[in-house]
């Protein structure tokens, strides 16, 4: 879809990337490591000072003590981490569950450890998760689920009673957990993120991962964060050595640095709101019917009225047409499922998304 909206000039609301840049406070504190002299390999699991400032966030956050030293991992990217955390526990035939619609990497990583891929839908309409489904698909060969919130693509933030029925869920068996938490910052309307570190039998099951990229508006720095216990984060880093063995160093003091203010993450759901409301109060009255945007920097829109085309010749048509690329929701689902919604991203320029809502109430 970006080439596709590369070729028609069109205004990019598909891909989750921001249009803007970040801090110059970043900048200038990767920059003075650079200068420091901090151009060599790091720490395999990431410098101390970076790994302590992830630690002490959680700690901050959600009440859970990590050991900076045995617990946390500093990772090539969200998706990397993920991968690692995948062929450090999944063995050929053990089975994980995946909650569709889900983010694009997690099948082909399941795949490629061996693994089992087990398909359970979020509820069509609300994507909130089916509890009596994700029970029924655990068998004594599940090793692994996988959740994610805030949510992408359906923009939905677990409660605190889903994080509960989901440990009450998971208390009995020896199901490990990934939760996939990289837009924890963007969460909207006054709720809080209900990390998996805030609940006892979650986080002793858990590998948390997070994304500065997505945090810092520097998704091209690739680097993120593992939160699990020390037993699994042991194995998590016997892979994590011979995958990239280690992340980039100046990003890392910059990160480091950057981080003992807590201002900019904690800003980071009002910036977002503000984005989400912009957007949403430009297509009212449309014929776009808006779904909740609860948490993520998507909005999700039901295109039923618009138009009669399948979500994919939708986007593609929205893109040639209209001039604003979109992502179908089918693309997230193993089956194709089509409910006919599609998701754009308001991570970008008030401008760009006043040009996209012009464009858009022309449907």
């Amino acid at each position: 879809m970006s080439a596709l909206a590369l070729e028609h000039q069109a205004v990019n609301l598909g891909q989750g990337f921001p249009d803007f840049d970040c801090d110059p406070r970043l900048l200038d504190g990767v920059t003075r490591a650079m200068q420091a002299g901090h151009n060599q390999y790091p720490p395999m699991a990431g410098i101390p000072a970076l790994r302590q400032a992830v630690a002490s966030k959680i700690e901050a956050l959600h009440a859970r003590q990590y050991d900076a030293n045995a617990e946390i991992t500093i990772t090539a990217g969200a998706t990397q981490a993920i991968l690692t955390a995948i062929l450090a526990c999944v063995q050929p035939g053990d089975e994980v569950i995946v909650l569709e619609p889900c983010y694009d990497s997690y099948v082909p990583n399941i795949e490629l450890a061996g693994g089992v891929v087990v398909r359970v839908p979020l509820t069509p309409g609300s994507f909130r998760p089916d509890f009596a489904k994700i029970s029924a698909a655990i068998t004594p060969r599940t090793r692994l689920l996988i959740i994610n919130s805030p949510h992408n693509p359906s923009a939905t933030v677990w409660s605190e009673q889903d994080m509960r029925q989901l440990d009450e869920l998971l208390a009995p068996t020896n199901v490990l957990l990934i939760s996939d938490e990289v837009y924890e910052h963007m969460v909207f309307d006054g709720a809080e993120h209900q990390s998996a570190a805030r609940f006892a039998g979650l986080a002793a099951r858990a590998f948390i991962v997070s994304s500065f990229g997505k945090t810092f508006h520097v998704t091209g720095w690739k680097v993120g964060t593992v939160a699990a216990p020390a037993a699994m984060t042991a194995e998590l880093r016997k892979v994590h050595q011979f995958n990239v063995f280690t992340v980039n160093t100046p990003m890392q003091h910059g990160l480091a640095e950057y981080l003992q203010d807590p201002a900019p993450y904690l800003q980071l759901s009002a910036f977002y709101q503000a984005k989400r409301d912009l957007f949403r109060l430009g297509l009212e009255g449309s014929r776009l019917r808006l779904l909740p945007s609860t948490g993520s920097y998507f909005q999700c829109v039901d295109i039923s009225a618009v138009s009669d085309l399948g979500e994919a010749d939708f986007c593609q048509w929205l893109t040639r047409e209209i001039g604003v690329a979109a992502i179908p929701l089918s693309a997230f689902y193993g089956d194709g499922f089509d409910q006919r919604v599609v998701r754009f991203c308001f991570a970008k320029k008030d401008e760009t998304l006043r040009e996209a809502i012009a464009r858009l109430r022309r449907l």
